[in-house]
This record gives structure tokens, C-alpha cells and sequence, in this order.
């Protein structure tokens, strides 16, 4: 590993008396992909949620480029680089797609590198340029993850938390989606996955954390996670 972009100590989460996380501790070094994979209710997407601080955390401490964010507010945690593109993707259905990926570069001020970045984007995602000025909610389901995406991207992040891309996606968009997370990763971008496709995240990541019931039960490089006959059996079809 490179040196650690994200560093999370002892994640604890709360739902009232349920503990939805039980001290889950884990490292993305830069320019790696990592994937977080587990069964329904693991606990995955309150991970991300605990590391952007959309919820509130029990205990634990996370720390991106070596600074401890817990008591960031999420606005300056997207303003550092570390920016989320969430699940059911969450696009502004009632705004342009040009709109939404405004709305991806809403703490920025550096107006030649936005408008540089739309031609980025436009780059990876050409169908968003044939629907610049499309309303986002009319977009078929791959085009709406594709401006998650984008949307996402606008912000210049350092880390992309991604959180079940694949989701409700045609396999062939799937594939799609995949490429486009891996070129996003050569770019220079470090990307932490939480995808229920464990065989694609794994296939796509350097190494993967596997979650159950709010704990990390396994870790180890990807290859050899899809190697491990439990994992086999719970996750990949045996």
C-alpha cells in the first residue's frame, strides 16, 4: 500500500439501541480501489455515512489525509476531497443535467478549472452531453448513475466513496459503470466501493473488507478474498 488516504478507528453507529456498527476499523491508501461487500443491513452504507458524518457517530475517529475530520460538518468534508456518490443516486430530478453537475461544483471558485471539468466529464460520459440540458428525472437509470457520477466528479475529489452503483442497473451498464469506476481510479482518483455485486467489486479492487452484522469478518487482498471458500459460498454463488 501507498501511503493511507482514510484512516477509520474504531467506527461505532448507533441506530437507538442497535448498534448498526460495532468499532470497524480499516485503510484506503491512495490511488487504491478498496470494497467494503456484505449481505443486506452488513452495515456498508452506514459506513459511508459515518465516515461523510451524514449520521452521527458512537465512537471511533476517522481521518483523511492525515486530519481527523469527526467533527467536520459534511459540507467541509466534500469541500477536502472526500465526496459521496450515494445510493438510489439522488440526482436533482427536477433540475437540467448541466444543472446538477453545477450543483457538484458548489464550493468551488476556481471557474476555469469547473468549466475544464464539465469537458472532463462530458468526456467520460458523453451521453450527459447529448442530454446537457435533458431534466435529470426523465434520464434512464444508467444515465441518472452516470450523473451521480459526474456529479461527484465536479467536486474534485481526492476520495470517492461510491455507494451501490450497480444497483437496479442492466448488466451491460453494470459493465459500463465498472469501466468507467476503474478509469476514474487510473485518473488518479482513490475510490472506496460498497457494491452487493461482490464478484465485480472484487474483480475491480486491490482489496476488500467483508462486513457482517457491523464488523469486519474478513480482509485481505481482492484476489484472494474470491479465493476464500466462505466468501465464495456467501457472496460469489459458491
Amino acid at each position: 500500500m501507498g501511503k493511507s488516504l482514510l484512516r477509520v478507528e474504531n467506527l461505532t453507529v448507533h441506530y437507538g439501541a442497535i448498534r448498526a456498527l460495532r468499532g470497524i476499523s480499516f485503510e484506503v491508501a491512495r490511488g487504491e480501489i478498496i470494497t467494503l461487500i456484505g449481505s443486506n443491513g452488513a452495515g456498508k452504507t452506514t459506513t459511508l455515512h459515518g465516515i461523510s458524518n451524514i449520521i452521527k457517530k458512537t465512537a471511533g475517529r476517522v481521518f483523511f489525509n492525515d486530519e481527523d475530520i469527526g467533527a467536520l460538518p459534511p459540507d467541509r468534508i466534500v469541500a477536502a476531497g472526500l465526496i459521496q456518490v450515494p445510493e438510489g443516486r439522488r440526482i436533482f430530478a427536477n433540475l437540467t443535467v448541466r444543472d446538477n453537475l453545477e450543483m457538484g461544483a458548489y464550493s468551488r471558485r476556481d471557474r476555469g478549472g469547473i468549466r475544464e471539468d464539465f469537458e472532463m466529464v462530458y468526456g467520460i460520459f458523453p451521453r450527459l452531453k447529448e442530454r446537457n440540458r435533458q431534466v435529470a428525472g426523465t434520464l434512464s437509470g444508467g444515465e441518472q448513475q452516470m450523473l451521480a457520477m459526474g456529479r461527484a466528479l465536479m467536486g474534485k475529489p481526492r476520495l470517492l466513496l461510491m455507494d451501490e452503483p450497480s444497483m437496479g442497473l442492466a448488466p451491460i451498464l453494470v459493465d459500463e459503470i465498472f469501466a468507467v469506476i476503474r478509469q476514474i481510479n487510473e485518473a488518479g482518483t482513490t475510490v472506496l466501493l460498497v457494491e452487493q455485486n461482490a464478484f465485480k467489486a472484487l474483480a475491480l479492487a486491490a482489496r476488500g473488507y467483508v462486513l457482517e452484522t457491523g464488523e469486519v469478518i474478513k480482509t485481505g487482498p481482492a484476489a484472494d478474498l474470491m479465493k476464500d471458500s466462505a466468501v465464495k459460498e456467501a457472496y460469489l454463488g459458491g
